[in-house]
C-alpha cells in the first residue's frame, strides 16, 4: 500500500476494493456474467440512441428523453463495470484515493441526473394523457432541452459539492472498501476524521435530489392513474396505460432496489447481500432498460424491424 506522510499522521491514498474477494471460487463465473451483462448494456442502450436520432419516426419528446436516458445509462455502467472486470482479470484490486473520488462522482452525479430525468419522462406521460390537447403546446422543444439540462445540471452539481468535500478526509486507519466499487458510505466509514459534517450535507443533497422527483414522479402517476380508469373503454384505458407501462417499470425498479440498498438496515451478516442489491441497480437496470422499452413500445419495435 502506497502512504504519504502529512505532519504525525500516515494518509492512505489508494484502497482495496474487496469486491467479491469472500466468494473466490465463483470469480471466473462472475467475470463471465459481468462481462455478457455490460456487452448487452451497451449493445441495447446505443441501438435506442441510434434509433431515436436516425429514425424520423422517433423524433417525439417521449423518445428524446429515452434517448438521453440510454445515454445516462451506458455512462452509468461504465463508471463501475469496466474496472470490475479489469479487476477480475488481474487480480488487482487496488484504486488511488484520486480515482476513487473520480468514480464516486460519476456514479453519483448520473445517479442524480437518472432520479430528475425519470421525473421529466413522468411528466412528458401525465401531459400527453391528461392534457392530449395541450401536449404539443408544452413539450415543445425548449421545454424536453430544459428538462434534460436541468436533470443533468442537478445530478452533476450536487455530485460535484460533495465530492469537492471528500478531499478534506484524513484516511489514515484500515484501506479495504467492503464494496464492488468507492460508494460514500464505504469510503467515508475508513476516515479517521469527522465525518459528521460532510454525512449531514450528503443527506440533504441526496434528500433534494431523490425525494422531490420520487414524490412528483408519484404524483403523476396517481394523476395518470385517475384519467385512465376514467376513460369508458377498456380498450382506451388499455392504449392510454400501454402508452406509460414501460416507465412505471422502470421507475419501479430504479428506486425498489435504490430504497432496499439505502434505507434498509445493514447488519454486518447481510453484507454479501447488500453487495447483491448493489448490483441490481447498478448493473442490472441499466441491462433491462432497454430490453423493457424495446418489447413493450411498437414504435421502438417498427424502428427496430
Amino acid at each position: 500500500m502506497t502512504r504519504a506522510e502529512q505532519g504525525n499522521e500516515t494518509a492512505v491514498v489508494e484502497f482495496i476494493i474487496l469486491g467479491f474477494q469472500s466468494i473466490p471460487e465463483v470469480e471466473f463465473m462472475l467475470f463471465l456474467i459481468f462481462l455478457v451483462t455490460y456487452i448487452t448494456t451497451l449493445s441495447g442502450n446505443l441501438l435506442i440512441m441510434v434509433l431515436v436520432v436516425t429514425d424520423h419516426h422517433l423524433h417525439s419528446p417521449m423518445f428524446f428523453f429515452l434517448g438521453n436516458l440510454s445515454f445516462l445509462e451506458t455512462c452509468y455502467t461504465s463508471t463501475i463495470l469496466p474496472r470490475m472486470l479489469a479487476s477480475f482479470l488481474t487480480n488487482k484490486y487496488v484504486i488511488s484515493l484520486n480515482g476513487c473520488l473520480l468514480q464516486y462522482f460519476f456514479f453519483t452525479g448520473l445517479a442524480g441526473a437518472e432520479c430528475c430525468l425519470l421525473t421529466a419522462m413522468s411528466y412528458d406521460r401525465y401531459i400527453a394523457i391528461c392534457k392530449p390537447l395541450h401536449y404539443t403546446a408544452i413539450m415543445n422543444g425548449r421545454c424536453c432541452l430544459q428538462l434534460a439540462g436541468v436533470s443533468w445540471v442537478n445530478g452533476l452539481l450536487a455530485s460535484a459539492i460533495v465530492t469537492s468535500l471528500m478531499p478534506q478526509l484524513t484516511f489514515c486507519g484500515p484501506n479495504e472498501i467492503d464494496h464492488f466499487f468507492c460508494d460514500f458510505a464505504p469510503v467515508v466509514q475508513l476516515s479517521c476524521s469527522d465525518t459528521h459534517w460532510i454525512e449531514l450535507v450528503t443527506f440533504i443533497l441526496a434528500s433534494l435530489l431523490t425525494l422531490p422527483p420520487f414524490l412528483l414522479t408519484l404524483i403523476s402517476y396517481v394523476c395518470i392513474s385517475y384519467t385512465v380508469l376514467r376513460i369508458p373503454s377498456s380498450t382506451g384505458r388499455h392504449k392510454a396505460f400501454s402508452t406509460c407501462s414501460s416507465h412505471l417499470i422502470v421507475v419501479t425498479l430504479f428506486y425498489g432496489t435504490l430504497m432496499v440498498v439505502y434505507l434498509v438496515p445493514k447488519p454486518n451478516t447481510l453484507g454479501d447481500l447488500h453487495k447483491v442489491f448493489s448490483v441490481c441497480y447498478t448493473v442490472l437496470t441499466p441491462l433491462v432498460n432497454p430490453l423493457i422499452y424495446s418489447l413493450r413500445n411498437n414504435n421502438l419495435k417498427k424502428a427496430l424491424r
